[in-house]
């Protein structure tokens, strides 16, 4: 559940192994052209028909990152579109916060509620 770098590595593993985990929070993620992160949103979008059992929480800025490697606002708003077009059980918030966990943090009490809503069940 970190923000940046480490936003994109909190999807990769619920990405690769859904199995162990499957609740997602990333903050800032740099789903951008670092190491491929960019493909995620096409990848979910291609997920539709046999879609992970993940819960993913978004959160980024409109003054967020814009260089050599992409956009990370346009990024996360490309993320949320495809995981909603996919109909997985996400969130995003997006605010006007630049590159830090300032907004994030601000929004980790009830971020932790929707992501554990229906534990334990019943």
């Amino acid at each position: 559940m970190p923000g940046s770098s480490g936003g994109i590595a909190a999807f990769t593993v619920a990405w690769e192994r859904p199995e162990a985990f499957h609740k997602v929070v990333s903050w800032i993620g740099s789903f951008t052209n670092i190491r491929g992160g960019y493909v995620y949103p096409a990848l979910i979008r291609k997920s539709k028909d046999a879609p992970k059992p993940l819960r993913v929480f978004l959160q980024d800025g409109s003054n967020d990152l814009d260089n050599l490697h992409g956009n990370w606002p346009l990024s996360s708003q490309d993320m949320a579109a495809a995981l909603k077009y996919a109909g997985y059980d996400y969130q995003f918030e997006f605010g006007d916060g630049g590159h830090s966990g300032k907004q994030g943090s601000s929004l980790f009490p009830d971020t932790m509620r929707w992501l554990w809503r229906d534990w334990p069940k019943e």
